[in-house]
């Protein structure tokens, strides 16, 4: 493949944003402490630093997951409706660290505020059962496949991209 010019890069970084930001849910890849796999979904909000949070459940078995195996892969894909091929979506994968914010930390209840903000009066109900915890996704690794012979590494710091 030719080489890809610096406003070829800034377009396509552009889309990886536009993909991510155009997303409410995000989908969730967990493990559990033997290593069965399980896949989910959860709304979620996001922070100035790309941190992921999301407001799950323990009767779920991914906050069990995550609770006792500290990691996950998150995606985020384009509908298959507004692909061209689907042996080639476009998609965005971040291997993340996790960590659960409890009632006390500082940011607790601001980040309880933008899950509210974003998806109403649920979230007040929801913060009210004592089975919900809050859970930060940080990721540390991704990448963001536009198609066929198009991969590119992301940097998780600040976003930008680097071609496979």
């Amino acid at each position: 493949m030719s080489e890809i010019s610096k406003q070829d890069l800034e377009d396509i970084t552009n889309r990886y944003q536009e993909l991510v930001a155009s997303q409410q849910t995000l989908l969730l890849s967990t493990a559990s402490a033997n290593g069965i796999p399980d896949i989910s979904y959860a709304p979620f909000v996001r922070d100035d630093a790309g941190v992921f949070y999301i407001y799950v459940s323990e009767l779920a078995c991914h906050t069990v997951n995550l609770l006792n195996n500290p990691q996950a892969s998150i995606l985020f894909i384009r509908p298959e409706s507004e692909s061209p091929n689907l042996f080639a979506r476009e998609r965005a994968v971040l291997n993340c660290s996790v960590k659960e914010i409890i009632q006390d930390d500082a940011i607790y209840a601001e980040r309880i505020q933008d899950l509210q903000d974003k998806f109403g009066e649920v979230v007040s109900v929801l913060s009210s059962l004592p089975d919900f915890h809050l859970i930060a996704l940080r990721p540390e690794n991704g990448r963001y496949v536009v198609g066929f012979s198009s991969a590119f590494n992301i940097n998780v710091n600040d976003g930008t991209l680097c071609h496979i």
